[in-house]
């Protein structure tokens, strides 16, 4: 593709993100690369469903503008060790999608075997640890999980998806955001339930019949994808039996009343 249509794709995933709030106000930063020794990078202090074509700001391959841009994203170096570590990689989607940065808030990964569109196309969204944003901290912090997933979530911050090309990217994002909202449900609904190995085994013959690598070969939160773990991990443990309505109505309202403080009395 072109610079000039590269630059119009990143205008285009801003206005996706922003409006499907996936990003708000200068949130987010996004980024591609321009052949083989530069880089397309979101501009800081810019809101991402608003940007022109011309504010995206081209760097080398450390980040640093070339003369007459304008200011980069001060989150650069999470995308410099993220292309530096996988060459495959060739665009970058960073944004805080409402409910997977819920998850990553409360500590808490998008890893279990539940989603068989998941595991196919991604795996497990693993959550790294927190690293203070604009320093070294966050890039080190993602480091040892980048070599084995296409899609992260940053403890107390946000989620990032890599692609090996920019919509692919984006569409990771997309995925993020919704396998966080099922397992949300399923949660309020009484805890997600696993699928048995023998069931997450033909799944990753899928993957491998499409031509994916792998899913996350090495990865040591990633065990889960070889055995069953119903009853086991961070989310409540499963019941036995369905939930009545009655129950389901008071676990709902528990969780509008965490968000939107106490229920009044009549």
């Amino acid at each position: 593709m072109s610079e000039r249509e590269l630059r119009e794709g990143l205008v285009e995933v801003g206005r996706r993100c922003y409006r499907n709030g996936y990003i708000s106000a200068y949130d987010g930063n996004f980024s591609v690369r321009l052949g083989e020794d530069q880089l397309l990078v979101t501009p800081a202090g810019a809101c991402k469903g608003f940007l022109r074509p011309e504010e995206i700001v081209r760097t080398d391959l450390q980040g640093r503008p070339a003369p007459g841009q304008g200011r980069v994203s001060s989150e650069i170096k999470m995308h410099v060790v993220i292309y530096q570590s996988r060459p495959d990689v060739a665009a970058v989607v960073h944004g805080h999608p409402p409910t997977a940065t819920g998850f990553a808030v409360a500590g808490l990964g998008l890893d279990r075997p539940a989603l068989a569109e998941v595991i196919v196309s991604l795996g497990c969204i693993p959550l790294a640890g927190y690293g203070t944003p604009s320093t070294d901290e966050l890039p080190e912090a993602i480091r040892p999980w980048i070599q084995q997933h296409d899609a992260l979530l940053m403890a107390n911050h946000g989620a990032v998806a890599l692609g090996r090309d920019l919509f692919e990217a984006y569409f990771r994002m997309e995925t993020i955001e919704h396998f966080a909202r099922i397992s949300l449900t399923a949660v309020l609904l009484g805890g997600p339930r696993d699928l048995p190995s023998h069931k997450v085994a033909e799944l990753l013959r899928i993957r491998e019949q499409l031509g994916l690598p792998p899913a996350t070969p090495g990865c040591p939160r990633c065990e889960m994808l070889g055995s069953a773990r119903s009853g086991r991990g961070p989310y409540p443990q499963e019941r036995g039996s369905r939930l009545s309505e009655d129950d389901l109505v008071e676990l709902v309202a528990r969780a509008l009343e965490t968000l939107t403080g106490p229920r009044r009395a009549g």
